[in-house]
């Protein structure tokens, strides 16, 4: 029977290419984007996880998801140091542009680079800091996986050219940094910022203190740093529903591939069914014939669907910068939706060939 199989595949390669290209299909969306939700979101907590600033203050509706407001005075700056218990205050502008090769966005921050830097704990490995309004730093990261160096000019604004003076490490925040006052006059905000961070003297009092600021500069928001940056898939509203439908969409556009093709196989063989039956073929054998070659297509497909993920995802991140990180859960998933949609696909037009009359199968044209 497995010669039968085979045999099947190898005299109908066009029919076989397509069942295949239909899994890779839905295979490959199933780890494209969960990689894509799981990376973004464990880029976004490593980064945030790496600023040791302990609370933000900032402006009712300052921050959203891919968009910020520069509506906050920096004269807060010297209020929030007046309060007793705060170390440090420093001003941040955060801004989202349009990413490499006009997908996806990115972040670029405005600092006070020298107090911001040391507070934060990053350390230049190559150049120097940003001095000029149009010089900036990126992390280890983004020079890499960008192929970045001291020197280029890059354009994070549309049209100004912004000089690469130092790339910096550990990658914290935004991966691209300018002076605060450079990013102001790019904005054209002089005087605001889009929050202050702030470094208390007792990290371990962050709950009493975040509740001392709000008695008193009341009106405004302060949050613990470490819950501002949530997981990315928590973030998009029904990102859970959306990567749900797909996975259900991947299933289904599997299944159909694979019952088009058999059906169509069927049709092809009515008179070799015919033959089989009249030899004595049970049902049993033929719908095990069907199903094993619909089995052997999804393998192949499943296997040609984590390759083109793979490849796909490298180029993508090469290309624009999305991370992406496939988890052992989604491709066991994915895995699922390749055998159980070639399997459930195949299974009416195995049902309907085991079913057909041998003479009229044989008399067939």
């Amino acid at each position: 029977m497995d010669n039968l199989v085979t045999s099947n595949i190898r005299q109908r390669p066009i029919r076989t290419l397509v069942s295949v290209a239909g899994i890779a299909l839905g295979v490959s969306l199933v780890m494209l984007f969960t990689g894509l939700a799981r990376g973004m979101s464990n880029d976004l907590q490593r980064r945030a996880s790496n600023v040791r600033f302990e609370l933000l203050f900032m402006r009712p509706g300052a921050v959203q998801l891919t968009s910020t407001t520069a509506n906050l005075d920096t004269r807060y700056v010297d209020r929030l140091k007046a309060i007793d218990g705060v170390e440090d205050a420093q001003p941040v502008i955060r801004h989202f542009f349009q990413g490499s090769g006009g997908f996806g966005f990115e972040q670029i921050d405005g600092v006070n680079w020298e107090p911001y830097s040391r507070l934060n704990g990053l350390n230049i490995v190559e150049g120097r800091g940003p001095q000029g309004l149009n010089e900036v730093v990126i992390d280890t990261t983004k020079a890499r996986n960008a192929s970045l160096h001291v020197g280029d000019v890059m354009k994070p604004l549309g049209k100004d050219e912004y000089r690469i003076v130092g790339v910096y490490s550990p990658e914290s925040g935004a991966r691209v940094k300018l002076t605060l006052e450079g990013l102001q006059k790019a904005l054209e905000v002089e005087g605001k910022c889009t929050f202050i961070y702030l470094k208390l003297r007792n990290p371990d009092q962050v709950e009493q203190m975040a509740a001392r600021i709000n008695q008193e500069l009341p009106g405004n928001r302060i949050q613990l740093t470490r819950d501002v940056f949530t997981s990315f898939e928590k973030s998009i509203p029904y990102l859970g529903v959306f990567l749900r439908v797909l996975v259900g969409l991947a299933a289904v556009v599997s299944a159909l591939v694979v019952m088009l093709a058999m059906y169509t196989t069927i049709t092809e063989r009515t008179r070799e069914i015919g033959i089989l039956k009249a030899m004595g073929a049970s049902r049993g054998y033929i719908v095990g014939v069907i199903e094993k070659e619909a089995i052997l297509i999804s393998i192949i497909g499943l296997i040609a669907g984590f390759v083109v993920s793979v490849i796909a995802g490298y180029f993508i991140q090469r290309a624009y910068g999305l991370v992406f990180e496939y988890s052992w859960r989604w491709a066991l998933v994915a895995a699922a939706i390749g055998i159980l949609g070639g399997v459930l696909g195949a299974l009416y037009p195995a049902w309907r060939a085991s079913n057909l009359d041998a003479v009229s199968a044989l008399a067939y044209d």
